[in-house]
């Protein structure tokens, strides 16, 4: 029996665009809600429609900002989900929202409308951090959105943004002390990278500000694993943490390689060995619902390699790391032609990976290396289109 679905909509739009942001996210001075919400139902059909009889495990509002959706479309489309496919017992419905006092006043109906996990995008627990990050909100702000979801939801997580030029460890170690002690039970702690395209690539090129170098920005990813294990929100992912049992389930089906469902504007999924995209423009999304009932601007069927390889890249994001018999029965390939074996001997010599019988997974030290590891132990090589 296949693991349950995850289902992912996304919400396009945002009231301004950060200055770190690659999301796929749009600013409009105004847009129809209505249409919108027509056309990621028609989406959501389309998708059910290829994937009958399904358990549905979560559902997850991504964006932009999710936030700002009329609660009374979020209903709809967790009521429509709910119908097309069957939902778990424990259906996870995470929403992410800004912390700004407008998206805080629609938390009550948001968790009315079924919403019972929100992920909220605090982003730094400093005034002059989130002045640089662009975001509108400051840290009251942002705490009083905190207390109001805590209220509402029985699940609530928040993103800080680290390793931001200028600061120090000692200021970073404060910031997360304060963080684990307002009692959520998962936080995403990412550290800053200048994605290509944003308005931070610009001001890096132009010499505006320098991004923080490379091993003090991996002494602050150590300091962010000892504390947050020390006080009982571990890693369970390269930037996710949670105490037991407060895992965000949609997004293990990522990291797990189970199926999931994308919907609306730039939406990603992977169905069936098939890779599917949305088109990004909201407008461009809009016409190609109108046009063939559904938003998909590509599918693509993913060969038993292809889907290896990206099981394995997610995989290895997680502290369990991967089965590789488990890997090896699913795509059909014994466990030698996974990885390479003397590599991982080599490198878990080095103290960066562990082997437990067929099971692989990465150490402390190695986690931060994910790229240049997974680069020395793949065997398996794509099939040439």
């Amino acid at each position: 029996m296949p693991a349950p679905l995850a289902l992912y909509i996304h919400w396009p739009f945002c009231v301004s665009k950060c200055p770190y942001c690659d999301f796929n996210s749009h600013v409009r001075a105004s847009y129809d809600e209505d249409a919108m919400g027509v056309a990621l139902l028609a989406d959501m059909a389309h998708e059910a429609a290829l994937l009958p009889g399904r358990e549905l495990g979560s559902i997850f509002f991504g964006g932009g900002t999710p936030s700002l959706m009329p609660p009374a479309l979020v209903a709809r489309l967790i009521e429509a989900a709910t119908t097309h496919w069957r939902p778990a017992h424990d259906l996870e419905i995470t929403l992410e929202a800004n912390p700004g006092s407008v998206e805080a006043a629609r938390f009550g109906d948001l968790a009315a409308a079924g919403v019972n996990r929100v992920s909220l995008g605090l982003q730094s627990l400093s005034d002059e951090a989130l002045r640089f990050l662009g975001r509108a909100h400051d840290v009251a702000e942002g705490l009083a959105a905190l207390a109001t979801a805590q209220r509402h939801f029985g699940r609530v997580s928040f993103d800080l943004i680290y390793a931001l030029p200028g600061r120090t460890i000692a200021e970073w170690d404060a910031e997360l002390a304060r963080a684990i002690g307002l009692g959520t039970g998962h936080l995403s702690l990412y550290q800053l990278t200048i994605e290509p395209g944003t308005r931070f690539a610009s001001d890096v090129r132009r010499g505006d500000f320098a991004p923080m170098d490379d091993d003090l920005a991996a002494e602050f990813f150590a300091l962010t694993q000892a504390r947050t294990a020390a006080d009982g929100l571990p890693a369970y992912e390269t930037s996710n943490h949670a105490r037991p049992g407060q895992e965000s389930r949609h997004n293990l089906a990522y990291w797990r390689y189970g199926d999931y469902a994308g919907i609306g504007p730039g939406a990603h999924g992977r169905r069936l060995a098939m890779a599917t995209e949305r088109h990004r423009k909201p407008e461009n999304f809009l016409s190609a619902v109108d046009r063939n009932g559904h938003g998909a601007r590509a599918e693509t069927a993913l060969s038993p390699e292809e889907q290896a390889m990206e099981a394995l890249l997610m995989g290895l994001r997680l502290r369990e790391g991967v089965d590789l018999g488990v890997m090896g029965s699913r795509f059909g390939f014994v466990q030698t032609a996974l990885v390479d074996f003397a590599a991982v001997e080599r490198l878990a010599g080095h103290g960066l990976i562990e082997r437990g019988g067929a099971r692989l997974s990465l150490t402390e030290a190695g986690r931060p290396l994910l790229d240049a590891i997974l680069a020395e132990i793949v065997a398996i090589e794509p099939v040439a289109a």
